[in-house]
């Protein structure tokens, strides 16, 4: 059974930082990208950013970029987000999901349960 369990949300202050985690299971880690979306309160899913499947490609929304680093341990089956420099409008329950193939390309098919982020002074 495929789980990924996210940890480390939090209450955070402006301009501060924070770093998830989701433990992966269930599945050959190493043989597929890994992805962050989140969901503001009352919005859709945004996409954070994508790790391939051996760690050598990164990509981020333009919004994150600079401030958001994504980074994967095969050894733990963990996939990381340090979130750096955190603004208000960064309030949104982070998942972790599992990509498809082992490359960039969207497309997921689980999703970890979710973890809530508020930055709020």
């Amino acid at each position: 059974e495929v789980q990924l369990v996210e940890s480390g949300g939090d209450l955070v202050q402006p301009g501060g930082s924070l770093r998830l985690s989701c433990v992966a299971s269930g599945f050959t880690f190493c043989s597929f990208a890994m992805s962050w979306v989140r969901q503001a309160p009352g919005k859709g899913l945004e996409w954070v950013s994508v790790v391939n499947s051996v760690g050598d490609t990164i990509r981020y929304s333009d919004i994150m970029k600079g401030r958001f680093f994504i980074s994967r341990d095969k050894a733990k089956n963990t996939l990381n987000l340090q979130m750096n420099n955190q603004q208000p409008e960064d309030t949104a329950v982070y998942y972790c999901a599992k990509n498809l193939l082992h490359d960039q390309e969207p497309g997921y098919d689980y999703w970890g349960q979710g973890i809530q982020v508020t930055v709020s002074s």
